[in-house]
């Protein structure tokens, strides 16, 4: 019976939680509390990534990124003695059902030196459809000595079905180009931004 009696209190003894139980669980939830803060920011993080990549190649370059906006022609004196040759390359964006080609296809031009070239547009489409274009130079380093003084690029582009239209861009290159670049390509790229715009429109109206 004796026998039986500590065989019972053995067994309420391994039952019996352990004092050190209800520690572990709020080191527990301390740990879970942490990762899930971890995980929120690196969402954050990311989130923030784009547009901070997007500044960071404006200013630098990185990406062939070039300027967003008109610049201010302060005739820098004409280098003769360079001639550089600037490429015109276009596409367009998946599902961009637009024509779109560089009236001409390469220039030569000294450095401080206005160029203007035209690029041609057609939307064949039964549908109007607002467009963007976005530009970008390789090698990169060249896009912080290219100066867009007017651009297509700026703003949107709508064309009505069927219709069509010559866009210009007028530029110059600094003429603090490095020496070794005497060649670059300037492509764009358009993109179908209809939906996109007309929502930014409602919501402006609202």
């Amino acid at each position: 019976m004796q026998d039986d009696n500590k065989n019972i209190e053995q067994m309420a003894d391994q039952i019996q939680p352990s004092p050190t139980q209800p520690r572990q669980d709020v080191d527990h939830g301390k740990t879970v509390g942490k990762i899930m803060l971890l995980v929120v920011g690196m969402f954050c993080f990311a989130f923030a990534l784009v547009p901070l990549y997007d500044v960071f190649c404006r200013i630098t370059g990185i990406n062939g990124k070039t300027n967003v906006e008109a610049a201010v022609y302060s005739a820098p004196e004409v280098d003769e003695t360079r001639t550089i040759t600037v490429d015109f390359i276009t596409r367009t964006h998946s599902g961009m059902p637009w024509e779109f080609e560089a009236q001409t296809r390469k220039v030569d031009i000294h450095p401080g030196q206005m160029g203007e070239v035209t690029f041609y547009v057609r939307n064949p489409t039964g549908r109007d459809i607002i467009a963007q274009a976005v530009p970008s130079v390789t090698p990169g380093q060249a896009s912080l000595y290219l100066n867009k003084t007017e651009c297509f690029c700026f703003q949107h582009q709508p064309l009505k079905a069927g219709e069509e239209a010559l866009m210009p861009m007028v530029f110059y290159i600094d003429p603090q180009l490095p020496e070794n670049i005497n060649f670059f390509t300037l492509q764009y790229t358009l993109y179908d931004i209809t939906e996109t715009a007309e929502d930014a429109v409602e919501v402006a109206m609202n």
